[in-house]
């Protein structure tokens, strides 16, 4: 289970690889994308069918980006979300975010599994936007929402 430590351990973090950003100016991870950048952190955009995102160069692998990354936030579909956390650990990264808002998201138990036998911190099923300061007001009821249900890490 993630814990509010992992989170806020994450998002200390300022170079960040976000694998799977879409090609699609209005898909949710070019939202995503674009507030990581807009709240200064130096994100690094990773998807093998896509040459660069919001004019910065796009990487097919986390194995291509140098300097390297202080974490990776991953929202791909879990079968390739496997493969993700495995370059991941072969390039160093002992942080990643395992994205969800609805469905599986990029969560996969076999992703957890491996990423746990190789001590890395993953923060599964959540979504960044609950827990940057001064969100907007739909993601702050959502995470009320959460808490309510008894669903918000500790």
């Amino acid at each position: 289970m993630t814990t509010l430590h992992q989170i806020d351990d994450f998002l200390q973090r300022k170079r960040l690889a976000v694998v799977g950003v879409s090609r699609d100016p209005k898909d949710f991870t070019r939202s995503l994308f674009n507030e990581l950048r807009r709240r200064n952190y130096d994100v690094v955009p990773v998807n093998p069918g896509v040459t660069e995102v919001e004019g910065i160069p796009c990487h097919a692998s986390v194995h291509d980006i140098t300097p390297p990354v202080d974490g990776a936030l991953l929202m791909t579909k879990p079968a390739v979300t496997n493969r993700v956390v495995r370059e991941c650990a072969d390039a160093g990264i002992r942080q990643i975010w395992l994205y969800r808002a609805g469905g599986a998201g990029a969560v996969s138990p076999d992703a957890l599994t491996f990423c746990e036998a190789q001590g890395i911190s993953v923060v599964a099923g959540e979504c960044p936007f609950m827990f940057f300061p001064d969100t907007q007001w739909f993601h702050r009821a959502h995470g009320f929402c959460r808490k309510l249900f008894g669903k918000y890490p500790r």
